[in-house]
């Protein structure tokens, strides 16, 4: 095995027993992004030189005694909407042409002093603004999509050319394309992770989290990721938690919602077949099944569009009415929609939201977590616009793909995605875990048991 197939939490044993040097570590996987990224299209900038001298000096701290950690040493990518000091942040986007960051973001400076090492910017639907990442290509299959929007990151991460990276979530954007890519994407609870120096999408639904290859690696990064700070309104007080799981698969008393009604509603039978067999599996290590109604169905899509339109409009309204011409089509038009929106859509969609979170702890009291799929559907051909099912029905590519991972953003709940198997064409198959607030600890649990009775995956081997 080559070093950039290494998981981060292989890797971080690896580098503390002394048996793999930070050095060899990033060699590995800038040698692979040299191979696979021509075809992938992941990154927006590979910071070559900067990742080895940082490997460098990981290494010198580690053999001096220097050791900070389990992330010491690692290389990840970057979502492209996330400032790191000395770089540029393009959202992938025209309009940030000329952008240099002057100082980190909170999270980029927590992985900094624990010690991560970057390896650059990884491409983002522009602005976030979408479900597919068009430029970036699927890691299992180029021909499909990689999903967004944090698309870049989840191809990076499945095809070797990342231990780690990070994205956002304010619809499903580290989710979906976790799901689409085979890897582990978690949304945090709202207000966990800071934001500060993170490109807005949609204030009041924004999140950043990790996307690695198994759950105990998206512990490690949530730890160093996790905790308060004030430049950031929504920032919650939290105490300090090591929240990499244990290491039993024994969920004896664990209540697992299963969804009558919404998760497994127009989904394809191969999706609902096999998150139906994790549940099964999550029975067979001593959950507790219970039925639950999703509350308020009705009214996600139009809260969830209430919401970020017109955030998103207000954030970029400088620029919309100064280059409108630097955004791409399906961004501009989305932009644009929002200047027509009467604020008494927004203010409903925000009663809606409280309404929703209220109904959604109550449903939480009854189960420990719920599982459901985290996309109806694998990954579609690039360029392909609606997904018809199986009564007939149209539906917008993007519309299906939001659709199951936006209640976690309108109510605020930790959401943890992870793969679950493949459908006949090869392409990967996700399922969410949704909990409590700030239960990241039992999603992480449960994720690691489920994952400790499959067979490793193999690194994506896109055609």
């Amino acid at each position: 095995m080559q070093p950039h197939e290494l998981s981060l939490t292989a890797a971080a044993d690896a580098i503390r027993a002394r048996q793999l040097s930070p050095v060899e570590l990033a060699d590995s996987v800038l040698e692979r992004i040299a191979q696979a990224e021509p075809r992938l299209r992941a990154y927006v900038t590979v910071t070559a030189e900067r990742t080895r001298t940082a490997a460098r000096a990981a290494e010198h701290d580690i053999a001096a005694g220097r050791y900070l950690g389990p992330l010491h040493g690692i290389p990840m990518g970057v979502k492209d909407l996330i400032d790191v000091a000395g770089t540029a942040t393009t959202a992938s986007s025209r309009v940030r042409g000329d952008h240099s960051a002057q100082t980190d973001s909170t999270v980029a400076a927590r992985l900094a002093e624990a010690g991560a090492v970057l390896l650059g910017k990884t491409h983002t639907h522009e602005f976030a603004y979408g479900l597919t990442t068009p430029q970036t290509h699927n890691a299992w299959d180029t021909g499909r999509v990689a999903g967004g929007s944090s698309g870049g990151s989840a191809v990076a991460v499945a095809a070797g050319m990342a231990t780690f990276a990070l994205g956002t979530d304010t619809g499903g954007s580290i989710r979906v394309p976790a799901a689409l890519n085979g890897v582990v994407g978690l949304k945090p609870t709202y207000g966990l992770v800071p934001r500060h120096g993170v490109t807005s999408l949609s204030w009041s639904l924004d999140h950043v989290g990790p996307i690695a290859r198994t759950v105990e690696d998206a512990a490690l990064v949530l730890a160093a990721l996790a905790g308060h700070d004030p430049r950031d309104p929504a920032s919650l007080t939290t105490p300090a938690t090591d929240y990499r799981p244990d290491a039993g698969t024994d969920l004896t008393g664990l209540r697992v919602g299963v969804p009558r009604t919404y998760y497994f509603d127009q989904v394809a039978p191969e999706v609902e077949a096999a998150v139906r067999r994790a549940i099964d599996q999550l029975q067979a290590l001593g959950a507790r099944l219970v039925e639950v109604e999703i509350p308020m169905t009705r009214y996600i899509q139009a809260t969830q569009w209430g919401l970020m339109v017109p955030e998103a409009t207000a954030y970029h309204e400088a620029t919309l009415r100064a280059v409108p011409e630097l955004y791409q089509g399906d961004v501009r038009v989305l932009l644009e929609a929002g200047e027509l929106m009467p604020a008494g859509d927004y203010l409903r969609a925000q009663r809606s939201r409280t309404l929703m979170r209220q109904e959604w702890a109550r449903m939480l009291t009854e189960v420990d977590v719920i599982a459901a799929p985290t996309v109806p559907a694998t990954a579609v051909t690039a360029g392909q616009e609606t997904i018809t099912w199986a009564d007939g029905t149209v539906e917008g590519v993007s519309d299906a793909y939001v659709r199951l991972s936006s209640p976690a953003n309108i109510t605020g709940v930790p959401s943890l995605s992870m793969p679950v198997g493949h459908d006949t064409a090869g392409l990967p198959i996700g399922m969410q875990l949704l909990g409590r607030p700030l239960q990241e600890s039992v999603l992480l649990r449960v994720g690691h048991a489920y994952e400790q009775t499959q067979p490793v995956h193999d690194l994506a081997h896109a055609t």
